[in-house]
């Protein structure tokens, strides 16, 4: 089964964070969307972005 995207601030709610953060972190290339689509909205697999903010836990 492929995985759920869901938008950016369903994403961020699902984090705990604020939609302009991730949108932030999107920007600086400390995380990336599964997709973006043809008009720029990124769709988010929540499990791969949390596998991506272990990650960046992981570096610091």
């Amino acid at each position: 089964m492929p995985p759920k995207l869901v938008a950016t601030g369903v994403a961020a709610q699902a984090i705990g964070v604020d939609r302009g953060t991730l949108v932030r972190w999107w920007q600086q290339k400390k995380v990336t969307p599964a997709v973006v689509t043809p008009g720029g909205h990124a769709r988010w697999d929540l499990e791969d972005l949390r596998r991506q903010l272990d990650a960046l836990r992981d570096r610091d």
